[in-house]
């Protein structure tokens, strides 16, 4: 399948820089996945598309400020540290700007001396392990020192970096926010709760390997980055119950559908377990246990956009993207929403 066929043209202004001042009121647009046909409202609006008995399942992973701005030690040079993967207590594997300035040996010192580290190899596509040192504990240095990793098409500071996680946001380790879960209020679950409609957590550590550009000319030939996802006892169960009752299951973004899937068997029974996982959904891909998805607007010709088209169908999905665009909708992290249905 060429990768082509999820391309669209997206003028650079509707790429939305900051978040709006409403998490839910951003704008809204409904898909029916069967017939293709679109419907526009505001996030705020979902509890009435959402009714007793349906199963909304959310990612409650919790972004790290993962951007660190250092000097090498001895030249003084800068150097960009993102943190990808923690690999044991104080190693972590990481992507290194300029990669020239960061072979295996080099030192790298944070925060004037708080925190140092060392690169200790290159690994895959370039990436550096880094073994940190310092003292006290590592997730409060790095909540002084670090920055939100935001994507490299935000270009305004981001003022609030609580902007940049879900209100449920729980469980510390991704790289990107899951930014489809960012529309939600807590007065909006409540009110969801209150209708009757069951919030199932699981966790899903976003990594950059989701956003990185399909760059095989055929779908198939892409290979995706692992990353780890849990979900606990009780909420396999209630997943379970849920589907054995015929009841709707809706993921809240790409993430949670990609966890859901990762765990599922055949049948669509999902086992409580924590592992790494590297599906990769596109079309052709049979539904195990996903009915509907809350999904953002996302980069041509990424993986996301494949995951979409699998649940919506290419066509419908495309000439949905083309109606946002027509519609001035704003795309990608802190833009606008879809709910496939």
């Amino acid at each position: 399948m060429d990768v082509n066929l999820f391309d669209y043209e997206l003028p650079e202004e509707l790429i939305a820089q900051d978040p709006p001042e409403d998490r839910s009121s951003s704008r809204l647009l409904i898909l029916d996945k069967e017939t293709g046909a679109v419907e526009h409202r505001h996030f705020y609006e979902i509890c009435d598309m959402l009714g007793p008995g349906d199963c909304l399942v959310i990612n409650d992973t919790k972004v790290i400020p993962a951007r660190l701005m250092g000097e090498k030690t001895g030249t003084g040079a800068g150097v960009e540290v993102l943190l990808l993967k923690r690999r044991a207590d104080d190693v972590w594997e990481t992507l290194v700007k300029p990669g020239k300035k960061a072979r295996p040996g080099a030192e790298i010192s944070f925060g004037n001396g708080l925190l140092t580290g060392q690169v200790l190899e290159v690994v895959e596509e370039g990436n550096r392990l880094i073994r940190f040192r310092y003292e006290g504990i590592f997730e409060e240095i790095l909540d002084r020192l670090g920055q939100m990793p935001l994507p490299p098409y935000i270009t305004h500071q981001l003022k609030d970096k609580n902007r940049y996680q879900t209100v449920y946001a729980r469980h510390e380790g991704s790289a990107a926010a899951p930014t489809a879960g960012l529309h939600f209020t807590e007065e909006l679950l409540a009110r969801l709760r209150e209708k009757g409609v069951t919030i199932v957590p699981v966790t899903l550590h976003v990594g950059l390997g989701t956003f990185r550009p399909v760059k095989a000319e055929q779908v198939e030939d892409h290979h995706m980055h692992a990353e780890f996802y849990q979900i606990g006892e009780n909420e396999a169960a209630l997943l379970n119950e849920a589907k054995k009752a015929g009841r709707r299951i809706i993921a809240v973004g790409t993430t949670s559908c990609r966890t859901l899937e990762s765990a599922a068997d055949e049948s669509g029974q999902i086992t409580s377990l924590s592992g790494w996982t590297d599906i990769f959904i596109y079309p052709g891909y049979r539904f195990k246990v996903v009915e509907g998805l809350i999904t953002n607007f996302h980069l041509p010709k990424s993986t996301l956009m494949m995951l979409v088209s699998a649940l919506a169908g290419r066509e419908h999905v495309m000439a949905a993207y083309e109606e946002a665009v027509r519609e001035r909708y704003r795309f990608f992290s802190f833009g606008d929403a879809m709910f496939v249905m």
